[in-house]
């Protein structure tokens, strides 16, 4: 298997491909605060930030200083998000999932393409096939796991097939005590799984955990995909050890598999290819310097050392979107870089687990 160590590190703003960490992001602030570059809601509330984004903020670590806005995403209209230096292209916007309430919104132009292209690389490193039909048994509409996997596909040439996936509707139905209504629609949407492969030879699937095991269980229509799959993409809910080595040396041997961990908000953290002494199956990298990801401490708020469990830490830093300082519902376990890298890896994903902690209902996705 490819070591890291040989795909291409992730580029910065096209501006600025040699630029460290901490000149992107001081390249970033002067962009979003700027009157000619900025958007409509980081120029309001840059006076009443109570310092100075350009000249007190020099460190990613200062970006703490800067409130989490997310909770305002639920709310604010999307133009006041788009930088008048980009007035004249073409944005997209997308939902998060609403696992903790109203869906956020963001805006993105071509900030999440280059994630996504890098991850693409990263893909290739673990031998995904570069041709054959991709199915994506996932959310399409506002999120952007759909566009995500419809790219990775047409960088390969090939041709994505979708279902009807409604993730908010499984998460209500679980959220409600609706069990069985949600077994019923995972079971609809195998249904449809199986009328794609019916008649197309499909190579790729991206899939959550859930309905994997439950297609797994349908054996007509394992066999089919055990036959043809040559790589899974799997994302969306956690995975014990066990079952991932269920999927990757029992179910289909013949596949490779690998995982994408994020978020509307921070991007897509694709799973690093493995290494010797690696401690986990699957260690993510983001996409630095434009998707910086820290652990933190609840209590105290510093990072965590190695090999501990921290709170996610988002800073999303592109000239599309300028978001500090998030602070998401996950937890994950620190893991050093890999061979020939600089950044830190994030293993065994998991819900935020206190007292105060939000509401997260783990369906389907």
């Amino acid at each position: 298997m490819t070591e890291l160590a040989s795909v291409e590190h992730p580029k910065t703003d096209r501006q600025h491909p040699a630029a460290t960490t901490d000149e992107h992001l001081r390249s970033i602030l002067a962009w979003h605060f700027s009157p000619a570059t900025g958007s409509p809601f980081w120029l309001r509330k840059a006076a009443g930030l109570g310092f100075d984004p350009l000249t007190d903020i020099t460190t990613v670590a200062d970006l703490r200083r800067f409130p989490d806005v997310s909770e305002e995403l639920r709310h604010v209209p999307v133009e006041d998000l788009i930088p008048e230096g980009l007035v004249d292209r073409t944005f997209e916007v997308f939902e998060s999932g609403g696992t903790t309430g109203a869906p956020k919104r963001v805006v993105d132009a071509t900030a999440r393409t280059r994630n996504v292209d890098w991850t693409s690389e990263v893909l290739a490193a673990h031998g995904f096939p570069e041709r054959g039909h991709w199915l994506h048994v996932g959310p399409t509409g506002p999120h952007v796991v759909g566009r995500t996997v419809r790219r990775l596909a047409e960088l390969r040439g090939a041709m994505t097939f979708t279902l009807d996936f409604d993730p908010r509707w499984v998460k209500h139905l679980i959220g409600s005590g609706r069990t069985e209504l949600a077994a019923e629609y995972r079971e609809y949407l195998l249904d449809q799984v199986e009328l794609v492969v019916a008649s197309q030879n499909i190579k790729v699937l991206f899939i959550t955990p859930p309905v994997l095991e439950a297609l797994c269980a349908r054996p007509a229509l394992y066999d089919k995909l055990a036959g043809s799959l040559e790589g899974i993409l799997w994302a969306g809910t956690s995975i014990s050890p066990e079952s991932l080595h269920q999927i990757e040396e029992t179910f289909f041997p013949n596949a490779k598999v690998a995982a994408i961990y994020g978020n509307t908000l921070m991007g897509i953290a694709p799973q690093r290819p493995r290494q010797d002494g690696d401690p986990y199956p699957c260690v993510f990298r983001p996409y630095v310097p434009q998707s910086i990801v820290e652990l933190v401490d609840p209590q105290s708020g510093g990072e965590v050392a190695y090999g501990e469990r921290g709170r996610v830490l988002v800073h999303q830093l592109s000239q599309d979107l300028f978001l500090p300082n998030v602070l998401e519902r996950d937890t994950a376990i620190r893991v050093r870089p890999a061979a020939g890298d600089d950044v830190d890896g994030l293993a065994d994903i998991a819900p935020l687990k206190t007292e105060n902690a939000p509401a997260a209902i783990e369906g389907v996705y």
